[in-house]
């Protein structure tokens, strides 16, 4: 399973909390590309609820790593 950027925006308006299963159908039913359905269904599951793309690639990355600060240079 990988991730990059730009499939994991493929699931930022998921309908979060969700199963894998409703992932990989909102995933299908958006017309994601197949590597996100692909790594969706590699998700080893235990009926687990997923609260945001973090619980499934945690090195997501967050606002705070796009913008930079001009205070801290």
């Amino acid at each position: 399973m990988y991730w990059t950027l730009e499939l994991a925006t493929k699931l930022e308006d998921a309908p979060w909390p969700a199963t894998k299963e409703e992932l990989i159908d909102y995933a299908i039913r958006s017309g994601a590309p197949s590597e996100v359905i692909e790594n969706l269904q590699e998700i080893e599951d235990e009926g687990e609820i997923y609260e945001s793309i973090e619980d499934i690639w945690p090195d997501y990355p967050s606002n705070e790593d796009f913008f930079f600060d001009e205070e801290e240079y």
